[in-house]
């Protein structure tokens, strides 16, 4: 057997190491939240009869992952009296999620439906917290070298999180209580909180900022000041319309899967499965493809790819039959386009970053894109309602075509990838 090389030793030792399998838990943590709103929570509430309306108006509960921005400065400016700066927010975030999730299961939909969106809106708000922290954490643990394969790993965890309340937790409705599946769902969250209390503050953790001017207003000044503040707006509409198709296009998946006349335990199997490793595969070909071609080319390519897949969705409604093949199909497709267009939209928020403000220009950009998740898909039931499954999607397919006409201004085919990045200092 030939002796390894010095390269494919150094990846060796990159893959294999603390941080990385660190990268993993946070990635599964920050995740598990998230998914248990968009999949275990309209599944819920539609198998209790609650109108697509009403569930529509259920994305409005996650203005917290739009809005963290707001607090991101206080949460890198104070420090929980517990564990360090970045752990005692980790875990205070954890714990409270731990805990309120299990509450869902004690009320009914039927009756408490107000007090279930209040809920809602409070798991929200401790999740999108922790993602504050997480990504604040995961910057300072790791090193340059390994920041590209620790986030590619994190996301790929994210992704994985899925399987939980977007699979297991629904085949387990079929079988159990909603009191037990949710509970189920939260002691998911014990992995996160043991590698909270077992790894260390990092190292390269900065000093707190010392006044709210450094905390609050120096990266959104930078930012406004860097190419011009029309610039600037440019690339805020770029981050809010890239993907807004496609948000709006899986809004409501689980309830169409039903009303299509999909079980709960042929959604968790079939559906979820394919669209989550499918756009894992997506992802991971994304990243290698970019290193060739670049982010900006990766942007138009994938972004075509993501706004074809819509389509499947059309495909699927117009056919509207529960055909388990036909469902498989359609989820990997689009699955794998919103794989390839995460991707390098993820690089290009990275590269929108100047390095002194990573975490609040990061927190911005990211809550950005969630707009569309949270205000947007608040009128999908409506949307819906009004004019049926079939011209719903083929509308998500043309407004996802604003954003690649932008990409025009924002990212232009030809121009260098260092071209758009801010300057270090």
């Amino acid at each position: 057997m030939p002796p390894m090389t010095e390269s494919r030793i150094g990846w060796r030792k990159t893959l294999i190491n603390r941080r990385m399998l660190i990268c993993v838990f946070t990635g599964f943590s920050s995740g598990l939240p998230l998914y248990l709103l968009l999949n275990l929570l309209p599944a819920w509430l539609r198998s209790e009869q609650v109108d697509l309306r009403s569930i529509g108006l259920f994305a409005l509960i996650q203005l917290p992952f739009t809005w963290k921005f707001l607090w991101s400065p206080l949460v890198d400016r104070y420090a929980v009296p517990l564990l360090g700066r970045r752990r005692g927010w980790m875990l205070a975030t954890q714990l409270l999620l731990l805990l309120s999730i299990p509450l869902f299961g004690a009320l009914s939909p039927r009756l408490d439906l107000w007090t279930i969106a209040y809920l809602a809106a409070a798991v929200a708000f401790f999740a999108a917290t922790q993602d504050i922290v997480l990504d604040a954490y995961r910057r300072e643990l790791l090193p340059e070298a390994e920041l590209g394969l620790g986030n590619s790993i994190h996301v790929q965890a994210y992704r994985i999180s899925s399987l939980v309340p977007g699979a297991l937790s629904l085949i387990l409705a079929d079988l159990l209580p909603w009191q037990t599946v949710f509970t189920v769902t939260a002691l998911f969250m014990l992995p996160g909180i043991a590698n909270t209390l077992l790894v260390s503050e990092p190292n390269s953790s900065r000093a707190a900022p010392r006044t709210l001017t450094e905390a609050v207003v120096e990266p959104f000044r930078e930012f406004l000041t860097r190419s011009g503040v029309a610039e600037a707006i440019l690339v805020l509409a770029f981050i809010f319309l890239y993907k807004l198709g496609d948000s709006m296009a899986t809004a409501l998946a689980t309830p169409f899967y039903l009303d299509i006349g999909f079980s709960m335990s042929e959604i968790g199997l079939i559906a979820k499965n394919a669209g989550l490793w499918a756009s894992v595969i997506g992802g991971l070909l994304g990243g290698l493809w970019m290193l060739k071609i670049g982010i900006n080319r990766g942007l138009w390519l994938f972004g075509v790819v993501q706004v074809v897949s819509i389509l499947g969705f059309a495909w699927l409604a117009y056919v509207h039959r529960p055909d388990r093949v036909l469902l498989a199909v359609v989820i990997a497709i689009e699955a794998l386009g919103v794989g390839l267009g995460t991707a390098a939209f993820t690089a290009f928020i990275a590269r929108a970053t100047d390095p002194r403000y990573t975490a609040t220009q990061f927190a911005l950009f990211t809550s950005l894109a969630s707009v569309p998740r949270s205000l947007v898909n608040a009128s999908t039931g409506w949307i819906v309602e009004q004019t049926g499954w079939f011209a719903f999607f083929i509308l998500c397919t043309l407004l996802a075509l604003p954003g690649m006409a932008l990409l025009l201004r924002v990212a232009p085919w030809n121009e260098p990838a260092q071209a758009a990045a801010p300057a270090s200092e």
